[in-house]
């Protein structure tokens, strides 16, 4: 019998290495083909500083926008039952499942000069949210958002109410209690979700070249860039890739340092 079970553990160790060689095959293809060389090339090419810079900007700013939206709704999810609160939750995690150009196709049916609320607004103040800027920032937060209310979410579920009842119990109301016991508490939860959320605006690119497009300088970021290289310029979209991949990594390796453990992200 032991011998048995050695030889299944065996067989399934390395039918795991197989599947990792598989899931990490066109990774280490990427960068068998990257063409290290041209990096000096792509250091003074200023389209591609455009999009460097504006993802980085973007990226920060969709981020503000989760911590500020995503809180509250993780509070919420977290809180007390009510009716509808699976229904809330689906809704609030949709944007996780569904191909970010539905994303996009959603927010120009509600911001775009003929959407919902577009329309109002731009006979009001002639004033057009896609191809803008301001739209990158929409669409990366709104696909961005889900990972950041779950990472909180968690760490609320998961926090000891012990301090907070205590604090209640000498008179702090909700607001104060949630202001300075919750929230230093869950910070972790935050710090997670805030990384992870900017990763995926980092990444975003379905949503955004659908509701703010591709313009150079404007809302052009690193996914459209590569996007765009890949029809002219493989070589450049290699490295270009390989930026990203690093940026992902490095991600994965500060969550696993310091908030991983604390808020079950491994």
């Amino acid at each position: 019998m032991r011998s048995r079970s050695r030889a299944g553990g065996a067989a399934l160790r390395v039918a795991g290495w197989i599947g990792v060689a598989i899931f990490v095959a066109p990774l280490l293809a990427l960068v068998i083909l990257t063409p290290l060389g041209r990096l000096s090339e792509l250091t003074s090419d200023g389209a591609v500083w455009d999009a460097i810079r504006l993802s980085l900007i973007c990226a920060v700013c969709a981020t503000a926008a989760c911590a500020v939206i995503g809180t509250p709704i993780a509070a919420l999810l977290a809180g007390p039952d009510f009716r509808g609160k699976r229904v809330v939750r689906a809704l609030v995690t949709v944007p996780m499942l569904m191909p970010p150009v539905v994303g996009g196709a959603a927010l120009l049916a509600l911001l775009g000069r003929r959407g919902v609320a577009g329309e109002p607004l731009f006979d009001a103040f002639g004033f057009s949210i896609p191809f803008t800027t301001a739209a990158v920032v929409i669409a990366q937060a709104y696909v961005a958002l889900p990972f950041f209310v779950m990472s909180v979410e968690g760490a609320l579920l998961s926090r000891d109410r012990d301090v907070e009842e205590a604090a209640a119990a000498f008179g702090a109301d909700p607001a104060t209690v949630f202001r300075k016991v919750t929230l230093p508490a869950v910070f972790p939860g935050i710090g997670a979700g805030a990384v992870l959320a900017a990763a995926r605006a980092l990444g975003e690119f379905g949503a955004t070249v659908t509701f703010a497009g591709n313009l150079q300088g404007v809302t052009r970021t690193m996914p459209s860039e590569i996007y765009l290289a890949l029809q002219t310029d493989p070589d450049r979209a290699n490295i270009l890739s390989i930026f990203l991949i690093v940026v992902s990594l490095a991600v994965l390796i500060v969550l696993r340092g310091r908030w991983a453990d604390r808020v079950g992200v491994s």
